[in-house]
């Protein structure tokens, strides 16, 4: 069953690759993950959808929080959230066919974002289910290509994470000059 986990983490090398360690080396498969720099850019927000037992979610969770440079976990899955994707879809369509392809796009909340002579690349956004519906009727007009961005989410609890503020680097070369002066 596919379960939702989004971390908030360090913005440092590595930690993407320790992560998606936990969940391989234990023969889960990932089924989207995206990851980015949140407004401080030490730290990075993930979302990841993983195929897992509710059962064994919690201790999926656990050891995902034991790790080093992560600094929160939370499960999605079922609680109250904001859940979206981005597919950019390309479509080869007929010049008879123009109109009706920018109407159904309409409809779904897509945009012509580029286009052609020969068709139009659409941008549309939601849930996995309405962009699934989107990829099907455009299949319609003609040869498409999708591009999906894997399901991003924020939570509508407020959960103020507590952190030490950053430790500048220059902080740190100051304090060991001092220790190294005193001794």
């Amino acid at each position: 069953m596919l379960q939702l986990i989004s971390l908030l983490l360090e913005n440092k090398p590595g930690a993407l690759m320790r992560v998606t360690g936990v969940l391989s080396a234990r023969g889960y498969n990932i089924e989207s993950l995206t990851v980015a720099r949140t407004l401080d850019p030490e730290l990075s927000r993930m979302s990841i959808i993983v195929d897992i037992e509710p059962s064994q979610r919690v201790q999926v969770i656990k050891q995902i929080n034991k790790l080093v440079n992560v600094l929160q976990v939370s499960d999605l899955t079922e609680g109250s959230a904001v859940r979206r994707e981005l597919v950019l879809l390309w479509v080869g369509t007929t010049q008879e066919n123009r109109m009706a392809v920018l109407k159904e796009a309409e409809m779904f909340g897509a945009k012509a974002v580029d286009s052609s002579v020969d068709g139009y690349a659409l941008e549309a956004t939601g849930d996995p289910e309405k962009l699934d519906a989107f990829i099907r009727v455009m299949q319609r007009y003609g040869d498409i290509e999708v591009t999906r961005s894997g399901l991003v989410s924020v939570p509508l609890e407020a959960k103020k994470l507590k952190l030490a503020p950053p430790v500048r680097k220059e902080h740190l070369e100051t304090d060991v000059l001092e220790t190294n002066r005193r001794s």
